[in-house]
């Protein structure tokens, strides 16, 4: 297969300038080394339901929250490898389970072709797009990724994602990753993915370099923005006003 197909894991994120950037890299590059996408575009489609379901209760910050997307490491061809994945927070904690297939039928099968093999994960993503009725492509999020693990704790692997850039129009990732940037193109989002605690050392540079947690979610503030500018009223789960 050779690939991860299911994940656990906390993941923390932090937005970096320029600065506190370059700190952190004097102290990673001891000890990290470069991943398998180690330097890649990451391209991916969101989908949710008509009335964004998903996002929604995703921005209430709920105990349990899940997603699905499928993503590419570069601009597909119909037979590019590509990723269908749920993730699903529960309780702090990050679940992710993916299957591979190449482009094209990944978009098939989110279309509702059967799945190119089953397997208990598919059988999970079918359960999930017929639970969430008229699930369909919502939006393409792009970005250019720097991933680092630890060389004495390869579970431990940090992201550096630059560049991020959204659209709601044209949602085939074959048509490049054109879109609009969500951030200042100074500032980084940094993740850390780990099994457990946070090891002393990093939490020491995270001090030093004055870097705090963020609860920043591309696809939220993505959508956070189209709604401002649409300004339309939603509602969440609980039937409330939701202000975007």
């Amino acid at each position: 297969m050779g690939y991860q197909t299911v994940f656990r894991r906390y993941e923390k994120k932090y937005l970096v300038t320029q600065e506190q950037y370059d700190r952190l890299a004097a102290v990673f590059a001891p000890r990290m080394e470069r991943d398998r996408f180690s330097e890649s575009t990451i391209s991916n489609i969101y989908y949710d339901t008509p009335d964004f379901r998903l996002i929604r209760r995703s921005l209430d910050r709920p105990a349990y929250k899940e997603k699905l997307r499928l993503r590419t490491y570069r601009t597909p061809h119909a037979d590019t490898e590509a990723f269908v994945e749920i993730k699903k927070k529960y309780d702090h904690v990050v679940y992710k389970r993916r299957i591979g297939m190449n482009y094209q039928q990944a978009v098939d099968y989110l279309d509702g072709a059967p799945a190119p093999e089953k397997t208990q994960i598919s059988d999970e993503i079918d359960w999930f797009c017929r639970f969430y009725e008229g699930i369909r492509p919502a939006m393409c999020i792009f970005y250019d990724r720097l991933a680092v693990f630890d060389r004495e704790q390869p579970d431990l692997r940090v992201t550096f994602d630059s560049g991020i850039r959204w659209r709601t129009d044209d949602l085939d990732l074959a048509h490049g990753t054109r879109g609009r940037l969500l951030l200042d193109p100074s500032v980084r989002l940094m993740e850390i993915k780990i099994p457990g605690a946070v090891p002393v050392w990093l939490a020491r540079a995270l001090s030093d370099a004055g870097v705090f947690p963020s609860h920043f979610s591309k696809y939220g503030v993505a959508y956070q923005t189209m709604q401002r500018e649409e300004k339309t009223i939603r509602f969440n789960e609980k039937g409330e006003i939701y202000c975007a």
